[in-house]
């Protein structure tokens, strides 16, 4: 498998991805030496062309159609589905996860909280090489032959490695296309079908395009039996910060499920998918609820205890009336929770409601 960077410009809307038939690709010479070596030591096969070979895996190239990708701006070919992946964030880690494919997994890094509990067994089965970015001496230990990041940042020199140094070692490369910023690339706004259409890349991938097809089924499913409230609602989606808050702009993953709950986003014309703004902006808007994300350095309980806490902010209706919903930092970001995140925002809404 490869990833070349492009060199050809882009312009307008992304194009669609399309999967095409690619010619077997054989690696260069020193990267067939550096994977054979690999898989000596991994007590695994080399073949001819210098690809490894895993013992116990359980994923099959008999009837895979190679697959080739133009993601955020790197195309990647892969001719058979990778057996010794890393996944980088939880958005990805998640993803491989939700499609059944923890038995490709060589070890993960960089997660931003816990799993769902129905992923929890696979996901402690797996090696967590960093709790960060790994550094590329850590990744290069577990001879990954494919790693699925949730930014294109993971992919540096003082990270996980460029993904051109990658392809060279014989190491397919993928960015969450949700998270692609270049001109062309950038969801622009995201939405659930988008969504899907990793969901049923990433499945084409490894050759489980069907458990693509479950999974968009039920997630379509949840989000067909959310109920809107009766009357508008305006929300605050309120990420991190305290004198600057981080909060949801207009075109990212928070507008996406704040739409699907039925909110209106304050922050709605913000051309952005999250953005910094000033706290008299959203005094003047007070919505009609705050939506905290939960994370673990930075939890919705000390949130709640800032917005409390500050002669302008306690004055905001959704705060003297405890109107606060709340979202896992996991799931903040484009993935395969985001449909159950809507579900459970209604839910919390609902309640509210009485």
């Amino acid at each position: 498998m490869r990833s070349t960077p492009r060199t050809t410009a882009r312009s307008g809307a992304p194009a669609r991805r399309t999967r095409t038939r690619a010619t077997r690709l054989v690696l260069a010479a020193p990267a067939a030496l550096a994977v054979a070596a690999l898989a000596a030591c991994a007590g695994g096969t080399a073949s001819a062309d210098g690809t490894s070979e895993a013992p116990g895996s359980t994923a099959s190239a008999d009837g895979f159609a190679p697959v080739t990708l133009d993601n955020c701006g790197t195309e990647v070919t892969v001719d058979s589905p990778p057996e010794r992946v890393v996944a980088i964030k939880s958005t990805s880690i998640e993803m491989l996860l939700a499609l059944g494919l923890e038995d490709s997994l060589v070890g993960t890094a960089f997660a931003d909280g816990p799993v769902p509990d129905a992923y929890a067994a696979a996901y402690d089965a797996v090696p967590v090489l960093s709790d960060k970015v790994p550094g590329q001496e850590a990744l290069l230990e577990v001879q990954p032959d494919f790693v699925y990041a949730g930014w294109e940042s993971n992919f540096s020199d003082d990270g996980a490695g460029e993904r051109s140094a990658l392809q060279g070692l014989g190491i397919g490369t993928y960015v969450s296309p949700a998270a692609c910023k270049e001109e062309g690339y950038m969801p622009d706004p995201l939405t659930f079908d988008g969504l899907f259409d990793e969901i049923r890349e990433v499945a084409s991938v490894f050759g489980v395009e069907d458990r693509a097809e479950d999974l968009v089924a039920d997630q379509q499913a949840a989000l067909d039996a959310v109920e809107p409230p009766a009357q508008e609602t305006t929300a605050l989606w309120y990420s991190s910060g305290t004198d600057t808050p981080y909060v949801g702009a207009g075109i990212g993953a928070p507008q996406m499920m704040m739409d699907a709950a039925g909110l209106t986003n304050i922050f709605a014309d913000v051309h952005d998918t999250w953005t910094s703004a000033g706290w008299e902006q959203v005094v003047a808007a007070d919505p009609d609820v705050i939506v905290l994300v939960d994370a673990t350095w930075n939890t919705a309980e000390s949130k709640i205890a800032m917005l409390e806490g500050n002669p302008a902010t306690s004055q905001l209706t959704a705060v003297k009336e405890h109107r606060y919903l709340t979202v896992p930092f996991p799931a903040a970001e484009a993935g395969v929770r985001n449909a159950d995140a809507v579900v459970d925002l209604s839910q919390q809404l609902a309640d509210l409601e009485g």
